[in-house]
């Protein structure tokens, strides 16, 4: 199993594509966190939105503030969250014989769909990934998240099962170092 991610494992500056920057959180991120949270469209696969006053009540002052979380910024606005951190080798879906995978995440407002956003942050964050480890991502999505695993596939992502989690069947896919 791979070890979990730590700062030093993290780019120290942001990254930046043709349209976009990709940055650590920061505490005038959370209204956008918030919001996404609440959002029932963006949530519909993962259970629904919450509750605006729970999430305000719970979420930290600095939202997904640890290694391997970026915002994704066009023009200054938050377009989206990319995150990698270590899929839980407790969970279903492994690749590696002991689990542990270096697994893709990642959320978008509606208001940035349809732009191809995700799709160059995506390979932004995996061009950095196989550029520091060397080791096969994975990506969970629900079956019928069809989106969602459109841009797996448009990521290089091919599947590698399915199983139940969550109440829902669950599409599992893997990425190998250098797939463009």
């Amino acid at each position: 199993m791979g070890l979990p991610l730590t700062v030093a494992d993290w780019p120290p500056a942001p990254i930046r594509t043709e349209r976009l920057l990709l940055r650590p959180p920061e505490a005038r991120d959370r209204p956008a966190f918030v919001d996404l949270g609440c959002d029932p469209v963006v949530n519909r696969f993962t259970g629904g939105g919450r509750e605006r006053a729970t999430l305000e009540r719970e979420m930290p002052a600095v939202p997904a503030d640890r290694p391997g979380q970026l915002v994704v910024e066009h023009e200054g606005r938050l377009v989206g969250w990319f995150g990698v951190s270590r899929h839980d080798p407790a969970r279903p879906g492994r690749v590696l014989p002991d689990g542990g995978e270096l697994e893709l995440s990642w959320v978008t407002p509606v208001a940035a769909w349809g732009h191809g956003w995700a799709t160059e942050a995506g390979r932004a964050v995996l061009a950095w990934v196989d550029a520091r480890f060397d080791e096969p991502v994975v990506v969970c999505t629900q079956v019928a998240n069809t989106a969602s695993r459109r841009l797996a596939a448009r990521l290089g992502f091919t599947e590698a099962g399915r199983f139940e989690e969550h109440g829902a069947l669950q599409w599992f896919g893997v990425r190998h170092p250098g797939t463009p």
